[in-house]
């Protein structure tokens, strides 16, 4: 049973305590004026909850425009990774607060020495995160309308097609859609050889 959703504050944001599991890879899909001057923006993120934004801080938001710039409009579609930081302070409390390790759209790292309590300066480092995985493509199945043609074609009898094509593939096939684009082909051209000998024999 996993605790994670029993755990998560009730809130109408992202809070440092949703990141207790550890650091979380999230794209933005939309970047919106906040609600009031202590919260002046709102990441809304496709991993995350619409109704929770990611507010950041004045720390992260920096981090933001030295990485991907000013204009929001670009935000769109880059990921960036987030983590709990248990030393951020409110006042004289540490109260953890959420920061960023690693951001698409940046070749190298960036080091950034930011102010962080009144007169005090700290760097922070941000990675260039890799890009994340291309989706596997679907696999393209055979031209079923050309393997019909090819099967007419060399002359063999329809209830002996699936027989035919798992003899040429060497695995199981139940049904035309079984075969991929490349097990088609060579099933096709596997007929037009049987159809060539067939009329030379003739």
């Amino acid at each position: 049973m996993d605790l994670t959703d029993s755990i998560a504050p009730r809130s109408d944001q992202m809070n440092a305590e949703d990141l207790l599991t550890g650091p979380r890879t999230f794209t933005v899909t939309e970047v919106r004026k906040g609600s009031s001057a202590e919260q002046p923006v709102s990441i809304y993120l496709a991993e995350f909850p619409s109704d929770r934004p990611f507010k950041p801080s004045k720390t992260v938001r920096r981090i933001l425009v030295s990485a991907w710039g000013k204009e929001t409009d670009v935000y769109t579609g880059r990921r960036l990774t987030l983590y709990r930081d248990p030393d951020v302070t409110f006042g004289k409390d540490k109260v953890g607060g959420i920061r960023v390790s690693h951001m698409s759209h940046i070749d190298k790292r960036i080091t950034l020495a930011l102010t962080t309590t009144r007169g005090k300066r700290a760097p922070f480092v941000v990675e260039p995160l890799p890009d994340a995985p291309a989706p596997k493509a679907a696999t393209k199945g055979a031209d079923i309308d050309a393997l019909a043609k090819a099967f007419e074609a060399a002359g063999v009898a329809q209830n002996l097609w699936l027989d035919y094509c798992t003899n040429v593939t060497g695995r199981t096939i139940t049904a035309p859609t079984d075969l991929t684009a490349d097990e088609g082909r060579k099933v096709i051209d596997a007929l037009a050889q049987d159809a060539h000998e067939a009329g030379e024999q003739e």
